[in-house]
């Protein structure tokens, strides 16, 4: 059995290792004004990761469809969309599809790419995002995002 004096040291010694309420609000206030500064900075960039991502599928989508016109001496039509470059559409001569390794996937904010041929100044073809709003127009990430032999 223990004497009292160690038992009390033991108690003693307990407490005196527990953090303070003092001591834990100052550290949450340090990851309170840590978290303000990183946050925004972080949450801003998803916005031009988002615009990048969707650059970078105009440019895939845009040689996909250039190596389509190449094969079948013609774009794919605004009805056959851009599933043409995945899937032959019938009636089509020379295709040696598929033009793309995975599907054609929605634009970064979850919108479907819009494609259309003839373009609307009349001749070649046009894909296009709408950006973060999925309106035609719009700033900085609803900014209309286009690209095409018709731009």
């Amino acid at each position: 059995m223990e004497s009292k004096s160690k038992l009390r040291w033991r108690n003693m010694n307990k407490r005196n290792r527990a953090f303070t309420l003092i001591e834990l609000m100052v550290v949450i206030l340090i990851l309170a004004i840590l978290a303000a500064l990183i946050v925004p900075n972080v949450l801003g960039r998803t916005g031009q990761a988002k615009v990048s991502k969707a650059q970078a599928d105009l440019s895939v989508l845009s040689s996909a469809i250039d190596q389509f016109r190449l094969d079948c001496d013609r774009y794919p039509t605004t009805q056959e969309g851009l599933g043409a470059l995945n899937t032959q559409p019938s009636g089509v001569n020379g295709w040696r599809g598929p033009y793309l390794k995975q599907q054609v996937v929605n634009d970064p904010w979850g919108n479907p790419y819009i494609y259309e041929a003839p373009g609307p100044n009349g001749g070649g073809y046009q894909v296009e995002s709408y950006g973060s709003d999925g309106a035609p127009g719009g700033t900085n990430d609803a900014t209309d995002l286009t690209n095409g032999s018709d731009t």
